[in-house]
């Protein structure tokens, strides 16, 4: 078996492969570039809360350049193990809290708002829309709700959101970040340095101020009180934002659209029924997630089903794998959006343990809005699947073109 994350054909359809994978190599070696892959749900799930063996010091890439003791300098927490992740994560908690997610919902409606009305400028009902799922919507959306979070001024978004494209957007047959990404991830640490001394001399009450102004002192008056996160911390959290908060949600709502016009009569249940919403965006979450591989490195020694891999070795763990074992999912190749809630509060699309994503909350909020508003604009929705054009990460999933044709209500 040829389980390659870098090519282009594996992603085009990775699940024969993890089917595969899961029943005859769970724990699987590629000999050739020397990484293992953990495919099975069980041990996907006790990998993701097994702080001990599975460290995330390295990151959580397994690209070369990216693979390495100072990934945390911009991946942030994601790339800390105890006692220095618990410490930092419990500071952005201070400032990335629920309620500031749940203050966003009347400023994301507003940015969907914005751009569905300008779609729709002059198309009455039953009139015919058509335009770039990513392009004109879901590429802009996640990007406009992060900006505002952080408070990068609207003239600059473009270019923020094109940076962090070409961060994760990985060419067929090279096993690292290219030339432009790196260049592009230059540019953007240096956007953010600006943009916290900006702060620094002018706070507002945006995240990024809060992150400044955060500190360790909590209700137990614990001995971390009063310490605050530096600049470097503040600036690597930023950018783990914009590359994972903007990314993986962008790919989300294609998947989601993609995944239901491909299966037409789940397709005409949630028009039919818009309290579907939510369960569409899990099963999308389930069945094709955006975040398709975490890498992990071992400090010791992990035996599964017979089989051995050393420390030191870089493990990834399959959460798109994950979703599709028939070991807890019925029919788990069958996009369902009426599949029990049972079932899907054991995806695994966010992570799990300590490192589940801090921002769960806020992209299922983007989905669910902008889905909504699509069903309540829309009678329906086509997509020329044979037109749709895939977007090329090692660890992410998701289209970069999308050619939507929707009936307007």
């Amino acid at each position: 078996m040829n389980f390659d994350p870098y090519d282009h054909l594996l992603q085009d359809d990775p699940y024969p492969v993890y089917r595969r994978l899961r029943r005859e190599s769970p724990l699987h070696h590629n000999t050739e570039h020397d990484f293992w892959v953990l495919t099975r749900h069980a041990d996907v799930s006790a990998a993701l809360r097994a702080d001990r063996a599975y460290s995330n010091t390295m990151g959580v890439s397994m690209d070369k350049s990216a693979w390495s003791p100072h990934a945390h300098v911009v991946m942030s927490f994601l790339a800390m193990d105890p006692p220095e992740q618990s410490r930092l994560r419990k500071l952005v908690s201070r400032g990335f809290t629920p309620r500031r997610v749940a203050e966003m919902e009347p400023r994301i409606q507003r940015i969907t708002d914005h751009y569905l009305d300008r779609l729709l400028t002059g198309a009455g009902p039953g009139a015919t829309a058509s335009f770039d799922w990513i392009g004109d919507l879901a590429g802009k959306v996640p990007m406009d709700v992060i900006s505002e979070m952080l408070g990068v001024p609207e003239p600059d978004r473009v270019e923020v959101r094109r940076l962090a494209d070409l961060l994760v957007q990985r060419e067929d047959g090279l096993r690292d970040v290219p030339s432009a990404g790196l260049d592009a991830g230059l540019r953007l640490m240096e956007y953010y340095r600006n943009h916290v001394a900006e702060r620094h001399r002018r706070p507002t009450d945006d995240l990024t101020s809060a992150l400044l102004a955060a500190d360790g002192e909590g209700t137990d008056g614990g001995a971390d009180g009063g310490e605050r996160m530096t600049d470097d911390e503040v600036v690597a959290f930023l950018f783990l934002m914009v590359v994972a908060g903007n990314e993986t949600t962008t790919k989300l709502l294609g998947n989601a659209i993609y995944q239901l016009t491909a299966h037409p009569e789940q397709r005409d249940l949630v028009f039919g029924d818009p309290t579907l919403i939510p369960a569409w965006v899990e099963e999308t979450l389930r069945f094709d997630t955006s975040t398709q591989l975490l890498a992990r490195h071992l400090v010791e020694d992990v035996t599964l089903h017979d089989v051995t891999a050393p420390a030191g070795a870089q493990v990834l763990l399959a959460l798109g794998s994950a979703g599709r074992d028939d070991a807890v999912f019925s029919a788990p190749d069958t996009f369902d959006v009426t599949r029990s809630k049972d079932e899907l509060a054991r995806i695994l699309s966010f992570g799990g343990g300590r490192h589940y994503c801090l921002g769960a909350s806020l992209a299922r909020l983007e989905a669910n809005i902008v889905l909504r508003e699509v069903v309540r604009r829309f009678r329906t929705v086509e997509v020329d699947h044979e037109r749709c054009l895939r977007f090329y990460s090692a660890n992410v999933r998701g289209y970069a073109y999308l050619p939507v044709t929707a009936e307007v209500r």
